[in-house]
């Protein structure tokens, strides 16, 4: 009987969190030019936030991503002289404290970085010139030269994130230069090869600017920069991207004047999508929140409040907080993720004002 009233104690204490790990939150400081590592501590149903270490670079990085299987971090600045943007791998601990960081170059500055499916090659789309770059990774993990360039003389490319099964490449452009460009991907060489049509020609004023795939259904999902608000496609066998909603958030007759979304991101289980709307020029800095249906399509849930600018959008490494940067408001927001997708704010650190991409592990 005490066996038993023993392991139930335990399984309480995790489902609480009380015994919950510790992880780590990794953020580039442009401004500073050092990499944030902060560790949060679960606590009960909260998080206690504490700078771990700040690591000095030689440049100004600001966008990040992670390995999925190595102990590697990858961070580029947003812009420099073609072939020479500077960046850098960091080595972690196996503790995911600091080891050390190698300085690399990337052809173009990115707005977005991420690894293929087989985590043999990484993209980066820049912003600044609209151009596609795909890097080989050596066996230990460190970028080569390009393998593939793709600019279809287009600026403002926004995202770059391949589907569960690896074999496609969608590219979203906002503003002026609207457009969902479609392509199929080879994991094993890095190339890429444009689908016919090429563009799945998001609805006008939308704005298509980060992306989230249902991790069972042929669905993605696009925040909508100018639109301010999700739309959701249907990925067919083909490759071939179907608009399927288009969904504005904004209350009866608000301006969309100086607002505008930012990142996106779903929960592991698919249940909830969070996405990021800036209040530029309002006071209108929120989390959007939209719950996923049976068929694949979003639900707009409702609105939480969130300091100035929120930018970048992460989860921790269990799924159930949400880790929100603001660039103006230079703090770091945790929420726990309720089981009907609100979320309450449990912890706030502040630190750099710019501070945008973030990572656990």
């Amino acid at each position: 009987m005490n066996q038993i009233l023993s392991i139930l104690f335990v399984v309480a204490l995790f489902q609480f969190g009380l015994l919950a790990k510790p992880f780590h939150i990794y953020s580039p400081s442009s401004k500073e030019k050092t990499l944030w590592i902060v560790k949060a501590t679960p606590k009960g149903k909260s998080l206690k936030l504490e700078v771990d270490e700040k690591v000095k670079f030689d440049f100004s990085g600001r966008v990040i991503t992670a390995h999925p299987s190595k102990p590697l971090l990858y961070i580029t600045a947003t812009g420099g002289d073609p072939g020479k943007v500077p960046g850098a791998v960091v080595f972690l601990n196996k503790d995911g404290s600091y080891q050390k960081h190698q300085n690399i170059n990337f052809n173009d500055g990115a707005c977005y970085l991420s690894l293929d499916k087989e985590n043999r090659h990484i993209l980066g789309v820049s912003y600044g010139n609209g151009r596609l770059n795909v890097y080989p990774l050596d066996d230990n993990g460190i970028p080569g030269k390009a393998v593939t360039t793709i600019d279809e003389g287009k600026r403002e490319a926004h995202c770059i994130l391949l589907p569960p099964d690896g074999k496609n490449v969608y590219i979203p452009y906002v503003k002026g230069n609207l457009a969902l460009l479609q392509y199929a991907y080879d994991g094993k060489t890095g190339k890429v090869t444009e689908l016919e049509p090429k563009d799945a020609k998001p609805p006008h004023g939308t704005g298509p600017r980060h992306m989230a795939y249902h991790p069972t259904l042929p669905m993605v999902y696009f925040s909508n920069e100018q639109g301010i608000g999700l739309s959701s496609y249907r990925r067919e066998a083909n490759g071939q991207l179907k608009v399927e909603q288009d969904i504005n958030i904004l209350p009866p007759g608000m301006s969309k004047i100086g607002l505008s979304a930012s990142d996106l991101l779903i929960t592991p289980d698919g249940k909830f999508l969070f996405a990021g709307l800036r209040g530029h020029s309002q006071d209108f800095d929120r989390i959007s929140r939209y719950r996923v249906l049976e068929d694949g399509q979003a639900e707009f849930l409702g609105l939480t409040e969130a300091d100035q600018i929120p930018w970048g959008l992460t989860l921790s490494p269990d799924g159930k907080f949400l880790l929100v940067t603001a660039t103006n408001g230079a703090t770091l927001t945790a929420y726990r993720i309720a089981k009907d997708g609100d979320l309450k704010k449990v912890a706030s650190l502040v630190w750099d004002p710019r501070m945008s991409d973030l990572v656990t592990r």
